[in-house]
This record gives structure tokens, C-alpha cells and sequence, in this order.
């Protein structure tokens, strides 16, 4: 059987507010294997979006130990975590942070350049994967001329520009109406599996949770 993409021993997380302690997550275990699409189901204010920062290594503060394509990313210092987010990971959020000043190609060339791909490979990379979402005829469209459901496109034809082993996604059509929330995600999920990337999708949704590989819950700060 093949090693996990990311391996979770351990995870907690907490908070002080108004000199109250506010554990958030108490010691999550979860690995995810290559090619897995696994749903983070959970009631908004879970700590949904507080483990996906974890995982994707945004931020400190976090007990136990995260492993990543082998690497213990726990104790490492800036520079090595962010060159992990770089050649690892793929980020989808709910709302798409697309540039605006970038049209839709130069948003998935972007990520490319700075992981140093050359520009023709680059160009050439966003061309395919905008192509699969059905944004062809889009490529050089701002995305203040694109509608929700194109920006959310986009974004995960950015995440998955540097063929990354783990895409982690919060609620990825969770600002989209139901019937575009539908669409992105199928082309999402057909998208990932035919990269052969693994996923982490948080959302409070059954039925988008339904059409994943498994789920996971997250209640009260633990998995089940």
C-alpha cells in the first residue's frame, strides 16, 4: 500500500479569548493516500478551516505532528514550510482570490513562475487546465468580466497548475448557488482524480460530501 500524502498524529490547536482557553482541535489523526478525495464535513465554526490552515502549514501554533510527502513539517522554520506549500500542495478557497489585474491564464501562470517552470511550459499548462473547465474561450478574460462560477474554475486550475500531491480545499463552492456549486464541483473532483492528486475538501454540505471518496466529521474538536 502506498505512503500517505499527509499524515495528521495528534493535531490540536487552541485559543485564549477573554482569558477563557478555547480548545479547537483535540487531537486529530487522519492520513490521506495519493489519489484519495476525502470530505472534512462539518457544522460551520467546527474548526474546519482552522485544520485545513494546519495541514496547508499557513500558520503556527499547532500541537502534534504534521507529515507531508514524507516530510515532518512540524518543527520546520518558514522558508522549508513554505517550500513544501510550493512543490506539495494546492490551496482552494470559498471565495477565489483570483489577481485582478491578471486575466485568467496569467493567474494560473503565476504560481508556475515561481516554482521557476519556464514560461512556455507555464502558458502552455494553464491552456490545458483552463481548457478542461470549459474556460477556452475565456482564457484572457479579467475576472471582473468572468461570472462566480467561472472565477471558482479559475481558482482550481491554479491550484492544480504546479501538479501539486494535495489539494485542500475550504468550502470551495460553499459562495456559489446550488446549481453552479454542482457543476464546479464535478468538474473539481473529475478534474483531481484525472491529475491523480489527493484532496481534502472541508464542507458543511452531506450531499457534496456524498459524491467524495469518504468523509470525515469533525464535532467538537475531534474526528470520527
Amino acid at each position: 500500500m502506498s505512503s500517505p500524502v499527509v499524515r495528521i498524529v495528534g493535531l490540536t490547536r487552541s485559543f485564549e479569548q477573554g482569558g477563557v482557553k478555547i480548545d479547537v482541535l483535540r487531537g486529530i489523526d487522519l492520513s490521506v493516500r495519493p489519489g484519495e478525495i476525502v470530505a472534512l464535513l462539518g457544522a460551520s465554526g467546527s474548526g474546519k478551516s482552522t485544520m485545513l490552515q494546519a495541514v496547508g502549514l499557513l500558520e503556527g501554533g499547532f500541537g502534534g505532528k504534521i507529515e507531508i510527502a514524507g516530510h515532518d513539517a512540524s518543527r520546520l522554520g518558514k522558508d522549508a514550510r513554505a517550500a513544501i506549500r510550493r512543490d506539495h500542495l494546492g490551496f482552494i478557497y470559498q471565495f477565489h482570490h483570483l489577481l485582478p489585474d491578471f486575466d485568467a491564464m496569467e493567474n494560473v501562470i503565476l504560481p508556475q513562475l515561481v516554482a521557476d517552470k519556464p514560461r512556455e511550459e507555464a502558458e502552455a499548462r494553464a491552456v490545458e487546465l483552463l481548457t478542461s473547465l470549459g474556460l477556452g474561450e475565456r482564457l484572457h478574460h479579467r475576472p471582473s468580466k468572468l461570472s462566480g462560477g467561472e472565477q471558482q474554475r479559475v481558482a482550481v486550475a491554479r491550484a492544480l497548475a504546479n501538479k501539486p500531491q494535495l489539494v485542500l480545499a475550504d468550502e470551495p463552492t460553499g459562495n456559489l448557488d446550488e446549481a453552479t456549486a454542482d457543476k464546479v464541483l464535478v468538474q473539481f473532483l473529475q478534474l483531481v482524480r484525472g491529475e491523480g492528486s489527493a484532496a481534502l475538501v472541508a464542507t458543511h454540505n452531506e450531499r457534496l460530501a456524498a459524491s467524495m471518496d469518504r468523509v470525515v466529521r469533525l464535532h467538537d474538536g475531534t474526528l470520527s
